[in-house]
């Protein structure tokens, strides 16, 4: 249909009545299973019938013994743990290895994909250059 007819048909009947039909637009019974599996078989009759082989099954771990309340209060003290910076995540995992590998006589400088560094900044976003490094 041209979008002058779905036009003129909307000023002259109302809304469209052919429209498809969602949890939004149905009444609160209308279920029409928006991405869940069903967990059994609708008859011909409309008549649901659970299958059992078809409903997930939680396995849950036994947490006996476990210290953790499952709730955090808001009430609680701010950590005394200062927030990772790029300079301290580098020195505690980077660091050590390209130490490792200059007391061992491996460390080969045009290799640094080993380490998880990039040799170069093309394609990325924000280039890094001398100024755009935070001091």
């Amino acid at each position: 249909m041209g979008v002058l007819s779905t036009l003129t048909r909307g000023l002259v009947r109302g809304a469209d009545r052919m429209a498809e039909w969602t949890s939004k637009r149905g009444p609160r019974t209308f279920y029409k299973s928006r991405g869940a599996r069903p967990t059994g078989v609708l008859t011909s009759s409309r008549k649901f019938i659970p299958v059992q082989a078809m409903i997930p099954e939680f396995v849950v771990p036994s947490l006996e013994g476990f210290n953790l309340k499952p709730y955090v209060s808001y009430k609680t003290p701010a950590g005394t743990e200062q927030p990772m910076t790029p300079e301290m995540l580098f020195n505690q995992v980077v660091a050590p290895q390209i130490e490792r590998d200059i007391e061992e006589g491996v460390f080969n400088e045009e290799n640094l994909e080993k380490y998880g560094l990039e040799k170069t900044q093309e394609g990325k976003l924000f280039k890094l250059h001398p100024k755009n490094f935070a001091r």
